[in-house]
């Protein structure tokens, strides 16, 4: 089992940070490496209704927002996830968070502020494991 490269630039990312330039680096920093398929919100309450709806392959998410911070999205996320595989990166700028986000599903995490080529080699690297994932669900 292999990706493609047109499966991977094709995979969904939704972005969610309540700060509108970080949204703004990391939808251009996708679209330059080729990513088509790219959303964002600003509103951490919208991401488990629009994971519903389009079925994300990566979730950029900001652990710190006001009214619902990133842990609260991982736990609405974990009840409406239907393949059982969270596809959540957690943006942090705080070194605590860490391990706390790990423990409470993310997958991997992106330390602010941002290294583009580190964000640019672990959303590579996240999406492989997700579509392959995918394929090995499809496959049986």
């Amino acid at each position: 089992m292999m990706v493609n490269a047109p499966d991977m630039l094709g995979a969904r990312i939704l972005i969610v940070d309540d700060q509108a330039s970080n949204v703004a680096l990391l939808e251009q920093m996708l679209s330059e490496a080729g990513y088509t398929c790219v959303a964002s919100t600003m509103n951490p309450q919208e991401v488990c209704a629009l994971h519903r709806k389009y079925g994300y392959d990566l979730i950029l998410l900001d652990l710190q927002m006001p009214g619902m911070d990133g842990f609260q999205v991982m736990e609405g996320l974990k009840t409406n996830d239907a393949d059982g595989y969270l596809p959540v990166l957690v943006l942090t700028a705080q070194p605590g968070h860490k391990l706390r986000a790990l423990q409470a599903g993310a997958k991997d995490f992106i330390s602010k502020p941002f290294d583009l080529v580190e964000v640019r080699t672990r959303i590579h690297n996240m999406l492989e494991v997700r579509l392959l994932y995918k394929q090995l669900e499809n496959y049986n």
